[in-house]
């Protein structure tokens, strides 16, 4: 349950109280009877994981893996290196057929 601070507008008493989301805000300080207010403070955030930072968006470095490739040009890749071992980081090329290219020789 969360931790809401309150101060009262009249005889500045501040309390803390765990409340659930569900309950209805406190509105009368417990000692004078007056009106109370939330306090909101900053919270401090941490950011794990990946894309939250600049150099999370720029594109790989060639010859770097692609762990989020959306075109799945990266499980593609990965079944056609035992045919294709001259290359390391391009797919073959396919003619119009559908069917891979022979590798070309170095």
């Amino acid at each position: 349950m969360p931790t809401y601070s309150y101060r009262c507008t009249e005889c500045d008493n501040a309390f803390d109280v765990k409340q659930s989301f569900t309950d209805a805000a406190l509105t009368e300080c417990p000692v004078c009877g007056g009106a109370l207010r939330k306090v909101f403070s900053p919270v401090g955030v941490t950011f794990n994981g990946g894309g939250f930072y600049r150099t999370d968006s720029r594109a790989k470095p060639a010859g770097g893996s692609s762990g989020s490739s959306s075109d799945g040009s990266s499980s593609s890749a990965s079944s056609s290196s035992s045919s294709d071992s001259g290359s390391s980081s391009s797919t073959p090329k396919k003619t119009e057929s559908g069917k891979p290219a022979a590798p070309s020789a170095s």
